[in-house]
């Protein structure tokens, strides 16, 4: 066993180690003085601590210094002992729609992962697309972003990210010098980034949203509603997308023969389809008809659920085959933001920050549409999308409150950029993941993402402000 010596001077070392404490001494602070401090005028003594919940827990999402589940567990502790809302109302918003969607949508995808129906349309689809070296790597790019329709899209960016290794591997390509291997991890990770705010599914940080919104306003948004709604999106930023990586790095090799040979190995090893895998695949695919057609009725958590019923009653899953598919700590951190969003809205908190904040301030609704949605993808580029919409959404319904703007397109302005990070591994785990092959690093994805974040920001608030009033959604109330 090999013992490694720590040969940093002694100081340095008892300096670090004290840092933590003395960084939870600190917040302790802030937190005692935002509660005993004189109460602005407007503001009730329960939105007052409120606020000074709600810095701590923005402090410690953006700091990172501890999981983000636990700090949504701190705020749902915090937010009935200080009597901002009841113990009964709070732990009642943890079974928020929202959750049990999440829930719900996660088990079907570790159903679908589980059974080897999306390893397998993905092999094949690969196989029989990518043809030359500009066809492999469009089929990569268009797969991964497809799947995370139907997917979380860090799920599809674990479930890709060998496939394309060995791809790699096979066609002999350099770590970090072969172009054409930046180009496919980078399609996998902008795949799954661009596909990912496709809809519900590929990411959990808009049904977060929704439950935000329908909580505090009772307003909702369908399924279908805001697929339509941003498909304009995913279709440009999938052909920019493309524009910018083969502007960056040319492809450098010839042909792709020896990946098929690759290729055609996994897929002889996955033998004939079997029974199991059409199961599974009708199931998610009635499943998405039952959100569209039925989701406004009966709620887009009951259809999700009654599928995993299903799923369980025809043995088509085990609870230990699934159960490490099942984000339990995503679950909490959204359980967690819900409840801190409510505590801000029914304390009258988010109502005295805007107008703290903007005073009287009169912009436009398109000024405020593009100042949030700036807001939302640049602070997703430091912290979790989960936590930007914790921030942000809550503060944005008041606003919209004052200003006379539907808080719905106020919620598409904050949850759809809040996903299109294409900087940094922090914030987005399709491309931590993409980068953890070596093929690829953070300088290479911040210049290159720096490009697809103003054209992300632009494009989305053009379609916003040209597409949406063809399809009945506007500004105002």
């Amino acid at each position: 066993m090999s013992i490694e010596i720590d040969t940093r001077p002694l100081w340095l070392i008892i300096g670090i180690k004290a840092l933590r404490p003395a960084f939870y001494v600190i917040l302790a602070l802030i937190f005692w003085y935002l509660v005993t401090m004189p109460s602005p005028e407007g503001l009730s003594p329960e939105g007052q601590k409120a606020i000074a919940i709600f810095v701590v827990c923005l402090i410690l999402w953006v700091s990172n210094i501890v999981p983000l589940a636990i700090t949504s567990l701190f705020a749902i502790v915090l937010v009935p002992l200080f009597g901002v809302l009841s113990k009964k109302e709070t732990y009642s918003l943890f079974g928020n729609e929202a959750v049990f969607f999440i829930l719900g949508a996660f088990i079907l995808a570790g159903a679908v992962m589980h059974s080897g129906i999306s390893n397998r349309i993905a092999l094949n689809i690969m196989d029989r697309f990518g043809g030359s070296p500009k066809k492999l790597l469009i089929s990569i790019f268009l797969l991964s972003a497809f799947i995370s329709f139907f997917m979380s899209e860090h799920a599809v960016a674990a479930m890709l990210f060998p496939i394309v290794l060995e791809i790699s591997k096979g066609l002999n390509l350099k770590p970090g010098k072969s172009n054409y291997g930046k180009l496919l991890f980078f399609a996998l990770a902008w795949g799954c980034v661009i596909g990912g705010v496709g809809t519900f599914l590929g990411g959990a940080r808009v049904p977060l949203a929704v439950g935000i919104l329908k909580e505090t306003t009772s307003s909702t948004i369908g399924f279908l509603e805001y697929s339509i709604a941003v498909f304009p999106l995913v279709v440009v930023l999938l052909i920019a997308g493309y524009i910018v990586l083969t502007r960056f790095f040319p492809i450098d090799i010839g042909g792709v023969s020896s990946a098929h040979v690759v290729l055609e190995k996994r897929i002889k090893g996955l033998g004939k389809m079997s029974s199991h895998e059409y199961a599974v695949g009708a199931i998610l695919l009635l499943t998405i008809i039952g959100w569209i057609v039925f989701g406004e009725g009966l709620g887009l958590s009951t259809v999700a659920l009654i599928s995993v019923v299903v799923l369980f009653i025809f043995r088509l899953v085990r609870w230990k085959d699934i159960e490490e598919y099942v984000n339990w700590g995503i679950i909490l951190m959204y359980g967690g933001a819900i409840v801190l969003g409510a505590a801000l809205d029914k304390s009258g908190a988010a109502g005295w920050l805007v107008k703290f904040v903007i005073g009287n301030w009169q912009g436009s609704p398109w000024t405020v549409f593009a100042i949030f949605s700036f807001l939302s993808i640049l602070l997703t580029a430091a912290m979790s999308n989960a936590a930007v919409i914790a921030i942000l959404l809550p503060v944005s319904i008041g606003l919209a409150s004052k200003l006379s703007i539907d808080p719905v397109i106020l919620t598409y302005a904050i949850a759809v950029p809040a996903g299109l990070d294409f900087m940094f591994p922090m914030g987005t785990p399709a491309i931590a993941i993409a980068a953890s092959s070596n093929y690829i690093n953070v300088k290479e994805s911040a210049k290159g993402g720096f490009i697809m974040f103003i054209t992300a920001w632009v494009v989305f608030n053009l379609i916003a402000a040209f597409y949406w009033p063809l399809i009945g959604m506007g500004y105002s109330k």
